[in-house]
């Protein structure tokens, strides 16, 4: 099986590093092709109006100068030719993607560029608190999550979203397949200060912003200290609205 390995935080980043180690336990032909630098919060972005770089980094190992979608699409283009991956990771994002932030997340949007060529791909995130930073649960819990979704057929444009608990590896309860949840954002932080010119600028921040634990939710499965397992579809039609509109637009 051949994989191929993306995600938003570069190709340096940690939690990479433990997305490889899970690849490796599932095959020996992987590839990494990963934004050069930080793409945090970069969505589903294409770069149209500035070249992008590819780098080697070593034997199937390589950074792009854009986004996670550039990553995946530069990666499918160009290094791919032969034959396509028959798997796309992406991850492990430091912090969790869960709920509505799917639309903001570059580790989720890297799996849906994988998606959209037709090729199985699913995004892992790893949770983190206050109190510190680990991927342990990532770490352990990796392998038992992916395996048996590569098994899986799923249907086209589907991507599946993985969120690992902010717990060492052996308090986690369990895997949860969940639907996703929702955030309230109104109470999302903006912080205004001026540059050294008088100049204001802002910086955004969703620190704040609460939770909706409903239940079945991934916000709920994290919150209850399981893995959330979430299958996405990039069909974004609200099919059940149709008749209604149409009726307003009938002869």
């Amino acid at each position: 099986m051949r994989i191929l390995l993306s995600n938003d935080d570069g190709i340096n980043a940690p939690g990479l590093a433990v997305l490889e180690a899970i690849a490796r336990q599932l095959s020996d032909d992987v590839w990494v092709c990963a934004p050069a630098e930080e793409n945090s919060g970069a969505g589903h972005s294409l770069t149209l109006h500035l070249p992008v770089r590819l780098r080697e980094h070593g034997e199937k190992r390589f950074s792009v100068t854009g986004t996670p979608t550039d990553s995946v699409n530069l990666a499918l283009r160009k290094l791919f030719a032969d034959r396509k991956p028959d798997l796309v990771l992406s991850g492990v994002n430091a912090g969790e993607n869960l709920g509505d932030d799917v639309t903001y997340s570059g580790t989720v949007s890297a799996a849906m560029e994988a998606a959209l060529a037709g090729i199985p791909a699913i995004a892992l995130s790893q949770a983190f608190r206050e109190n510190g930073s680990s991927f342990s649960a990532a770490q352990e819990w990796g392998l038992r999550v992916v395996k048996p979704l590569v098994d899986v057929t799923m249907a086209k444009r589907r991507v599946i979203n993985v969120n690992f608990p902010a717990l060492p590896a052996e308090n986690v309860r369990g895997i949860r397949v969940a639907r996703q949840g929702f955030h309230d954002y109104a109470r999302g932080s903006l912080v205004e200060a001026e540059d050294p010119r008088g100049r204001p600028y802002y910086w955004f921040g969703l620190q704040d912003a609460e939770h909706t634990l409903d239940h079945g939710t991934d916000l709920e499965a994290i919150e209850d200290g399981y893995v959330a397992v979430t299958p996405l579809q990039l069909d974004l039609t609200d099919h059940g609205a149709i008749g209604v509109l149409a009726e307003r637009f009938a002869d």
